[in-house]
């Protein structure tokens, strides 16, 4: 089953949010809560979600590519 709930954590301010990940989308951009910071997917990752948080995103979890 996948996971569709997800917890981000800014790598400028540390700050953690449980979000609701996108099943038709890859999110490609975040705003941080916390300090407003513009998260991108690290090099090589599909999504925000994949790069800074404890769930990578539901096309990944079902071994495809986003």
């Amino acid at each position: 089953m996948t996971e569709l709930r997800s917890t981000l954590t800014c790598p400028e301010c540390g700050h953690v949010e449980t979000e609701t990940m996108p099943t038709d989308v890859c999110q490609y951009f975040y705003d941080c809560k916390g300090c407003a910071a513009v998260l991108k997917p690290k090099p090589g990752d599909c999504c925000v979600f994949c790069s800074y948080a404890d769930v990578p995103c539901p096309p990944i979890q079902e071994g495809a590519c986003c």
